[in-house]
């Protein structure tokens, strides 16, 4: 099996600085062995493009990359419906000069003339249909940008706001938005199963999280740290999660049985170039695994009752002045009196008044929405967290946001939010994040509010009536939103939360402040919007019928009878799993099951009936699935 080495011979990135044809010219004759160049679009999908273009061909036109040239290609292997049509359905790859080249090595072809792994330049680049930006890329690009601007113009016109940072508005460069996510990810075996229950036990007994690493995943877990340095993301930790079982030793003293769940973590950097890395890593982490032979999911839940991963994206945006200096934005003037700055309140207030305008772009699969289920560490109303107190800084696991601050450092000011999952499209994420954060920031310099005001209103108490914030809300709270409350209670205080896909992309379509916030500055249009939630709309229909029932009736089928005595106890129980088992699956001349409701329902496009369906589908599948674990735990 081929094996992951560092090379020194190797180039793992080229920078925004040496995009020239003279350096490209001279890095590419230097490196014989990268043998094609990619052009990588992401569409609204979240997918990445990856065709090979020859090396020679590359050179022949290096100019008119380097200059923005497009390359035409076919929309239909991109995700833009409504956008690139049958008839009309030519989309152009334009290369994105302003952030890192990556080289990726294929280390199970070896390039004959120089003894090395093949490699491709995959260069990010942005999807244009028509002269118009349709890409998931562009739409985060914009949205920087138009944030940048308008906290620039902002600075501007209030230059005793940069006073609060103790700076002029003359020493003022740029603004900055910057961002990290932290990446969680189940790796095992292939061919090996484990059941749920081993999983749920080791989990609820803790007896992997930030444990130590042994055999093939230490292995493969370092190799991944030490190649995300050498492509310059800074890697800061990679270390077991929650998630996982004890691996087995076989006779030659390899680990078998392997199930576990990770998570990798990097340096922040720039909106864009943040995204561009989260994107990469999945790639040379799903490959380094593969050649030691180990299966990755990035999927949000991979197993029904046991823990899913996360990726918890952190924001914050960074002044920096001519000298080099940089501010957080964020962070207050005194760190032990206030929680935030106010332009740090307003970006806290526009994301949790506007939430439901974000979480289309976090939650757009029903595997994203079957993790964040109570119980599993991940959040699933929209509340957030501030600290105990201003000098006890936040560390409530079960909200949708935490402020992370230090006394002692204020640059490490910054919200982490808690929702997104690995298959989450940062970039669109990101973007939504931003148009928020920018209506709330706004808000409080037009009302001219200090920091203590803001304070009050975002602490609140359900019913209360606040200026910017809804009154029939509670914003934050510092205990466990589950232990300390029930499921209605959590409903009425914060809001319920949207539970299918066809919720979330339905707001969309129907909330009132789409136009003014998301489409603000041109960022998102209808068009694009549409586009997106038509594809993750058609996804979840098809997903429903091709996959998640036929899943669902194959466990149907493995609940068999176990007892064979007269047990009253055991047929009353087996009589109630096979009552419920057919009304989920069995049709009859006298009722119609649940599957067939819901095939019925998405050929009708009756999709609110889908919706609810499913949440019906699901908490009966939960039920029998309860049902049939205590009945078999009844037999002898």
């Amino acid at each position: 099996m081929s094996s992951f080495t560092v090379n020194p011979d190797l180039i793992y990135f080229i920078p925004p600085e040496k995009h020239s044809v003279e350096d490209i010219t001279r890095i590419l004759d230097e490196h014989k062995e990268i043998r094609f160049v990619s052009l990588v679009a992401v569409d609204l999908a979240g997918n990445d493009t990856d065709e090979k273009i020859p090396i020679a061909d590359f050179h022949d036109h290096l100019t008119n990359y380097l200059n923005g040239q497009a390359v035409q290609t076919d929309g239909s292997s991109v995700v833009l419906p409504g956008i690139a049509t049958l008839n009309d359905g030519k989309v152009d790859l334009i290369p994105d000069p302003n952030v890192v080249w990556y080289i990726d090595y294929n280390y199970s072809h070896t390039d004959t003339a120089t003894g090395l792994p093949v490699g491709t330049l995959r260069i990010p680049s942005f999807l244009e249909h028509n002269g118009k930006s349709v890409c998931s890329r562009s739409v985060l690009k914009k949205s920087a940008e138009f944030f940048e601007d308008k906290i620039m113009d902002i600075l501007n016109k209030h230059p005793e706001i940069c006073s609060e940072f103790g700076f002029d508005i003359s020493e003022l460069d740029r603004i900055n938005l910057i961002m990290a996510t932290e990446l969680e990810f189940w790796v095992n075996s292939p061919d090996e199963k484990i059941s749920t229950e081993q999983l749920t036990i080791s989990q609820e007994l803790q007896e992997q999280y930030w444990k130590r690493t042994k055999g093939v995943v230490r292995t493969a877990l370092e190799q991944v740290i030490l190649l995300l340095g050498l492509y310059g993301f800074n890697p800061e930790m990679g270390h077991k999660e929650v998630g996982g079982v004890k691996a087995a030793i076989s006779s030659t003293g390899d680990y078998h049985f392997i199930m576990e769940q990770l998570e990798v973590d990097w340096k922040y950097s720039d909106a864009l170039q943040g995204a561009d890395y989260e994107l990469c890593a999945r790639i040379f982490i799903k490959e380094l695994f593969r050649l030691h032979g180990l299966d990755v999911s990035f999927d949000a839940k991979p197993l029904n009752g046991v823990a899913g991963s996360g990726e918890h994206t952190h924001v914050n945006a960074v002044a920096f002045l001519k000298n080099g200096k940089k501010i957080n934005l964020f962070a207050p003037s005194d760190m032990k009196s206030d929680y935030l700055s106010r332009i740090g309140w307003g970006s806290l207030f526009g994301i949790m008044k506007h939430y439901d305008l974000i979480n289309p772009f976090v939650s757009s699969s029903t595997d994203a929405f079957n993790r964040l289920q109570p119980g599993f560490e991940a959040p699933t109303h929209c509340v957030a967290s501030l600290g105990m107190n201003v000098l006890t800084p936040s560390r409530n696991r079960s909200v949708l946001l935490g402020v992370v601050r230090s006394e002692e450092n204020k640059a490490v000011t910054r919200f982490e939010l808690r929702s997104p999952n690995p298959h989450t499209n940062t970039y669109l994420c990101l973007a939504s994040i931003y148009q928020c954060m920018l209506d709330g920031i706004t808000y409080v310099v037009d009302s001219g509010r200090d920091t203590n005001s803001l304070e009050t209103e975002f602490t609140k108490p359900y019913g209360e009536e606040g200026t910017y914030l809804d009154t029939d809300r509670l914003y934050r709270c510092e205990e466990d939103i589950f232990e300390s409350m029930t499921g209605e209670e959590r409903d009425r205080l914060f809001g319920k939360p949207s539970a299918t896909v066809y919720d979330s992309m339905n707001i969309l379509a129907e909330h009132k402040n789409v136009t003014s916030i998301l489409c603000a500055g041109d960022v998102f249009d209808r068009t694009i919007l549409d586009s997106y939630a038509r594809a993750m709309l058609e996804r979840w229909e098809m997903e429903l019928r091709e996959r998640i029932i036929p899943e669902n009736r194959s466990v149907i089928r493995s609940i068999v009878k176990k007892h064979s005595d007269d047990s009253e106890y055991d047929n009353r129980k087996w009589s109630e799993i096979v009552m419920l088992r057919d009304c989920i699956a069995k049709d009859s001349d006298a009722s119609t099951s649940l599957f067939s409701k819901i095939k019925a329902a998405i050929a009708g496009k009756d999709l609110k009936k889908v919706s609810a369906l499913q949440i019906e589908m699901n908490t009966k599948m939960n039920n029998l699935r309860t049902m049939y674990r205590d009945y078999c735990d009844n037999q002898i």
